[in-house]
Order: C-alpha cells, then structure tokens, then sequence
C-alpha cells in the first residue's frame, strides 16, 4: 500500500515519523519472506495516538512490526502499511534490579547489557532474535524462563482505547507463548525486575544455552523460531519428526534437518510455499496423532 495523500505525508515531519515507500518485507523479517508496503517508522512515543488518527480518517489500514523474528508475511503488494518504533539512545536504562527498556530494543543485547550489570535470570532467551517488544508480546521464553515472569510494568499505546497507557505486571496475563494484550496493542517499553548474579555466573548459563541452540537448531539458516506450540504435555518438533518430516518441502519451504519444528527459507520461498508446508505437516500430524497443531508463528496474510 502506498501513503500518497499530501495531508498525510505533510504532517508525518512533525510528527516525527519517517515514511520509508515501498520497503520489502522480506528484508525486515528474519524467514526472508513478505511482500512490499509503505514503512513508517516512529522516533516518539507520544505522537502515535496523532499518527493513527490521521491515518484512520484517510483510511490507511495498519500493522505494527516489531524485529519480524516471529512472522510469516503474505506476499506481492500488502494491504496496509506498517509502523515500526526507532529505537531510541539509551534504550536500556538500569536503576538497581530494574530495567527499563524500550521496545524496539534487541533482545540478545538486552540480555548481555543487562548480564554485565550483573543481572541475570533471562540468560534462556540469549540468541532468541528479535526486539524486547515481540519476546513482550509473545512471552518468549526458553529453557525454563519466560519474559513475563520478570515483567512489572508495560508502556503502551492501546488501539481500542486510541490512548497511550501504563499496565503494572499483575494487570497483564503471561501464559505460555500467550498474553493479554491486543493483537493491535504496540508494546511501547517495560519495566523489568531481574534478579542480581554474578556476570560470570551468567555468562556460564548464557554459553550453556548457545552451545544447545548451535546443537539442535539452523541458526545459519532463515527461519521464524518455532512454528507451532507444543501442545500440553507434547512437543510439536518430535511428533514432526517422528513423521520422517524433516527436509519436507514445497518449493524453497523446508522442514529444518536439525529442528523439525523448524522451517526455513532455503532460498526463495514464497508465503504461498510456507503456508503449504505448514498446512501439510498439520494434517499429517492430526492424522496420525489426532492433535491439531496450533500456530506459534504470526501469520500477516496478504
């Protein structure tokens, strides 16, 4: 979608919003994948509520983009445009066992930074791409940690409300890889409480999850993380793999030989031959187990 109405575009400088046409998604989302919109991108918080303003009475449809490590895009021309938030400097603020962080901040940096201050407990989500928001959203989480546990308080801009809002860490739900929030809430910041340990403790749980990650998953390769949950008391990947499944593909999707709930972009994969795969291997998963499959993976159809 392009923004092409001159008071749109008059007003975006003010706004502090930068217009990016014609921007790839599948340069922004870690499958390589996705079609062409216009880009928007936000350097200040308080100017969102005015932004969608002006694009609801222009009628511009919208998404919000985090890093696009969790997100398969539909391809071509996309029907609405995409927002996504700069990341401001500093966008790490410590003070004490908390941590303020913005939401566009990386979250393996944010682990690291945070790591040498000596605070630790978030060490699973090391080599989890993506930004603190979409880990936020989503409540990441790994070997044994999720975000959600660490979370006393979210900045947002709430889309029902058209308003910028505070929730304290008891007023949200985290479950697993669910939340309470909106599908179109824009996580904006949090405020983290971690708890103190030494960096060389840290640094000890952080190779330790590397060294599993390098051995189980294709890091060198494009892919979303995980496709689907695991379901209550069974994992997706193994039931895939116990399928044979693993280097299943339609054109350039592949199910991953190191990581069967894993698929990647081997080359140029389309949304189309994502969505294929996806579908055939839950089939052939409901059929031989009887579990449907549910999506960990954000699918943005075209």
């Amino acid at each position: 979608m392009r923004i092409e109405d001159p008071k749109i575009v008059a007003a975006l400088p003010e706004l502090g919003v930068q217009l990016k046409p014609r921007t790839s998604l599948a340069e922004l989302t870690s499958l390589g994948i996705g079609g062409t919109t216009d880009l928007l991108r936000i350097s200040k918080h308080e100017a969102i509520p005015d932004l969608l303003n002006l694009l609801d009475a222009q009628n511009v449809p919208h998404k919000f983009l985090g890093g696009g490590s969790n997100l398969l895009v539909g391809d071509g021309e996309l029907p609405w445009v995409i927002l996504q938030l700069a990341s401001p400097q500093p966008d790490i603020v410590l003070d004490g066992n908390f941590a303020q962080v913005d939401a566009a901040a990386d979250l393996g940096r944010t682990v690291t930074f945070c790591a040498k201050q000596n605070l630790g407990g978030m060490e699973g989500l090391i080599g989890v791409p993506g930004t603190i928001g979409g880990a936020l959203r989503m409540n990441a989480g790994a070997y044994g940690m999720q975000i959600g546990s660490y979370v006393r308080q979210v900045k947002l801009y709430r889309a029902a409300a058209r308003k910028l809002e505070t929730l304290e860490g008891d007023q949200i739900s985290f479950e697993y890889r669910h939340t309470s929030f909106a599908p179109d809430d824009m996580m904006l910041a949090v405020k983290l409480e971690l708890p103190s340990k030494p960096y060389p403790e840290i640094l000890k749980g952080i190779r330790i999850c590397n060294e599993k990650r390098r051995a189980s998953q294709p890091l060198g390769q494009k892919s979303a993380g995980c496709i689907f949950k695991n379901p209550p008391g069974a994992s997706a990947g193994r039931m895939i793999d116990e399928l044979g499944l693993k280097g299943l593909s339609f054109g350039d999707a592949r199910v991953s030989d190191r990581h069967a709930n894993f698929f990647v972009n081997a080359g140029k994969a389309s949304a189309k031959d994502m969505l294929a795969l996806i579908a055939d291997v839950r089939e052939r998963v409901n059929k031989s187990f009887g579990v449907i499959l549910e999506h960990e993976v954000v699918v943005w159809s075209a």
